[in-house]
């Protein structure tokens, strides 16, 4: 019997959602997947999860057993990382997933500084206008914004990121600054459309109020570099992440408005297939975008 590596199998056969994904990354068959997950329910007298011929489904037993074993199996590489010797060199391929515009701005020149740090190391990385399943292609490493979707996806909080509302000077000479989040309704508002929110529905609180506005999006993206575009050339009003748009509002590229209202935040995540076994490069790659993302940083030129 050895419960650490019950709690890895089991971590790993819900990161992988199917008892023939993990059977062909670890090389077996998938009733052997079957019999070892069986041998564990046995074991602890429960059923963790209800399968069915196309998905798995955790039961309130395989949820608590997924959380805190999750936690132990962290402390136990942490305990291992303390007492080891030596640790390897970060090298070999690393493949990183983001976002086109964040990815662009910020992970593109991260990733030259961290291959010049480890020349052992070779990057790959695919930008996509929406995050990527890191287990389907592969990924070693996908950076994400605001909540992590669920207990299956691995994950270090690596910067804060506040969703700011804005708009360019010329636009407001035209237009009167919303007092509140209801006088969105009257303006020319730009809309990023991402992921399965709620398309032109922007989310706001303060204290205990909370205010759901359906904006009129005049123009609209999949690209958040273009609705970024279009605001600092005076089309709209604009919500954006701050790491996106607070350079431009130092500035005076952008204006800020509704200061005392909030958004849902859009805080930076790095998430990775597993926790245990982290190799040397993602660990390091890891360390090192939490420090990068900490530096100033400055907007380019408007043209």
């Amino acid at each position: 019997m050895d419960p650490i590596a019950d709690l890895e199998f089991f971590a790993r056969l819900v990161t992988h959602g199917s008892l023939s994904a993990l059977a062909r990354d670890l090389g077996v068959t998938p009733p052997a997947v079957s019999a070892r997950l069986n041998q564990i329910e046995r074991r602890l007298g429960v059923k963790l999860l209800n399968r069915t011929t196309r998905r798995l489904a955790m039961t309130n037993e395989g949820e608590v057993y997924l959380a805190t074993g999750s936690k132990l199996l962290e402390q136990v590489l942490e305990l291992e990382r303390t007492v080891s010797s030596s640790r390897d060199r970060p090298r070999g391929l690393l493949k990183v997933n983001a976002t086109f515009g964040f990815g662009r701005r910020h992970i593109v020149p991260a990733l030259s500084e961290f291959r010049t740090r480890y020349p052992d190391v070779e990057i790959q990385l695919e930008l996509t206008d929406r995050p990527m399943n890191l287990a389907e292609f592969a990924y070693d490493v996908g950076i994400r914004f605001g909540e992590l979707p669920d207990q299956r996806v691995v994950g270090r909080k690596l910067a804060s990121n506040r969703r700011l509302v804005c708009a360019s000077p010329n636009y407001l000479k035209n237009h009167a600054a919303p007092k509140s989040p209801g006088d969105l309704r009257e303006h020319d508002c730009i809309v990023l459309r991402e992921n399965d929110t709620a398309y032109g529905t922007w989310h706001f609180t303060k204290g205990k109020r909370h205010e759901l506005v359906k904006v009129h999006g005049v123009m609209s993206s999949n690209d958040g570099e273009a609705t970024l575009r279009w605001a600092i050339d005076g089309h709209g009003v604009l919500v954006r992440s701050e790491w996106d748009v607070q350079a431009y509002i130092d500035s005076g590229a952008l204006a800020r408005l509704l200061p005392d209202w909030s958004l849902p935040p859009a805080d930076i995540y790095a998430i990775y297939p597993e926790r245990l076994n982290l190799s040397a490069k993602v660990r390091a790659f890891i360390d090192f975008l939490g420090e990068y993302l900490h530096r100033p940083y400055e907007a380019p030129t408007s043209h």
